[in-house]
């Protein structure tokens, strides 16, 4: 039975990314978000920018994970989503659960809140997305499970040791060729391309620098004084991300 490797992430974490290096390896089938169809298309929760729906693409969770499931048949399969996209409904599916090897991807939301307001200014509290993670990631770990955390600065920091140690957890080999991004953006990116403009024309992860880090608190600094919700959305989802960082394995 080939296994199902699980990214969870909340918006604007560089999980997209992410993504690309596990596509680069070779030995991997790779969707994008696939649950998002579900919370946004399926349950219509709001209306998501910059998604361009596909016709042919299942939208409701339960053929969303059937065609996961399908997938997998064939060989190892890895995706990457949203935890609140799914919660809780996931902690309730059993079988689903005991396929998948999850993993959270976590970032500053300083930085991923001022980079989500930026394309989508109408951001709701939810889709900061880093309060849905903490209580999917508590649940599995209350259930006896052992995810794995690993912030987005690390990778950037250090991308080939970062990378090496959440292999190594999540039981995947080195792989050399996830690092230089030499195949063409992947097909399904073209669903919400407006989202992913650095990282479709990238060919690899880059370094995280001090200079970058005062800029985006700059940056922030000066989106929260002319949107205050944006400071009590920090505010809410500060602790959560404390929370999940304090677990990171690196």
């Amino acid at each position: 039975m080939n296994k199902i490797y699980a990214l969870w992430s909340h918006p604007r974490s560089m999980s997209t990314a992410m993504e690309r290096v596990m596509r680069e390896r070779g030995d991997l089938d790779c969707a994008h978000e696939p649950f998002m169809y579900d919370y946004y298309v399926h349950r219509g929760i709001r209306v998501m920018p910059h998604f361009d729906v596909r016709p042919d693409h299942p939208v409701a969770y339960q053929a969303i994970r059937d065609h996961l499931l399908e997938r997998s048949e064939k060989g190892p399969v890895f995706f990457k989503d949203m935890s609140y996209y799914v919660m809780p409904h996931i902690l309730e599916d059993a079988a689903f659960a005991g396929r998948l090897v999850n993993s959270f991807l976590i970032r500053d939301p300083v930085a991923s809140i001022t980079s989500y307001f930026k394309l989508d200014p109408e951001v709701t509290l939810d889709e900061v997305g880093l309060e849905a993670q903490w209580n999917h990631y508590s649940a599995l770990k209350a259930a006896g499970g052992n995810p794995v955390v690993i912030r987005a600065e690390a990778v950037r920091a250090d991308t080939r040791a970062a990378m090496a140690s959440y292999w190594e957890k999540v039981g995947l080999p080195f792989s050399e060729a996830a690092f230089e991004w030499q195949s063409e953006k992947p097909k399904d990116w073209d669903q919400v391309g407006g989202w992913h403009g650095d990282v479709s024309s990238s060919n690899g992860i880059r370094p995280i620098s001090e200079d970058e880090i005062r800029k985006t608190r700059e940056n922030f600094d000066k989106l929260a004084e002319a949107h205050p919700k944006m400071r009590a959305y920090l505010d809410h989802h500060q602790v959560f991300y404390d929370r999940l960082s304090a677990e990171a394995l690196i």
